[in-house]
């Protein structure tokens, strides 16, 4: 991914922290010299490894999976993203652009096909998105239905190598003219433009932050 220096993101625990709160990727690799990709749900586990894992399951019928084994794989994670009118920052020539948050994850493919295993990782991810609803849905292990779904999924971990994060907040423009765009973003009719609106003024308050404790 290009990464100017001013945008990238190193810390772990915001990386970690997007990949949980954006957990919908992209997986993509190589197959029979193409390149292929499965949108899918990922979760991850921070403690597994030197680096992490994440954790997945697709349907037995999808090719991807089957060249996979000990192959090196890119996950896409997309956070909060919004278009920036050249017209909001208050001063010119500008030209419009558009601001993001996003992780690429690198690793190694591992299918898992073991009953106890797939069925731990199921649980985990019911677990995880039934937990906000008011009466999580849940399910028995030995039900014969489960089971025979199980014979239709392969869960895979890929075993992460490298994490590359792209926060992509506006940092090569000056303090007023990211707060002007930041006030545009905050009234716009879009969850993913506020979102944006407030990591820029949030970004900006650490860094004045840190510039302060720095001339101490």
């Amino acid at each position: 991914m290009y990464t100017p220096v001013s945008f990238r993101q190193d810390e772990q625990d915001e990386l970690f922290g997007l990949i949980e709160r954006h957990s919908f990727a992209v997986l993509v690799s190589q197959q029979s010299n193409e390149l292929v990709a499965s949108h899918l749900p990922l979760l991850v586990d921070r403690t597994a490894g030197p680096s992490g894992h994440l954790l997945g399951h697709m349907a037995r019928a999808n090719p991807q999976w089957r060249e996979l084994a000990d192959q090196d794989v890119l996950a896409i994670f997309s956070g909060p993203h919004a278009y920036i009118s050249p017209t909001w920052y208050g001063v010119s020539p500008m030209v419009p652009t558009w601001n993001y948050l996003a992780v690429h994850v690198y690793g190694r493919f591992e299918p898992i096909e073991e009953d106890d295993e797939l069925l731990d990782l199921l649980q985990q991810t019911a677990a995880k998105y039934e937990s906000p609803q008011p009466l999580p849905w849940s399910f028995k292990t030995d039900d014969p239905y489960v089971q025979k779904l199980l014979r239709g999924i392969v869960g895979f971990r890929i075993v992460i190598s490298r994490l590359e994060g792209k926060w992509k907040l506006g940092q090569n423009h000056s303090v007023e003219v990211r707060r002007n765009a930041a006030q545009q973003l905050l009234v716009q009719d879009d969850p993913d433009a506020q979102s944006i609106g407030r990591l820029m003024l949030a970004d900006q308050r650490r860094n004045l932050g840190q510039n302060e404790e720095n001339h101490r």
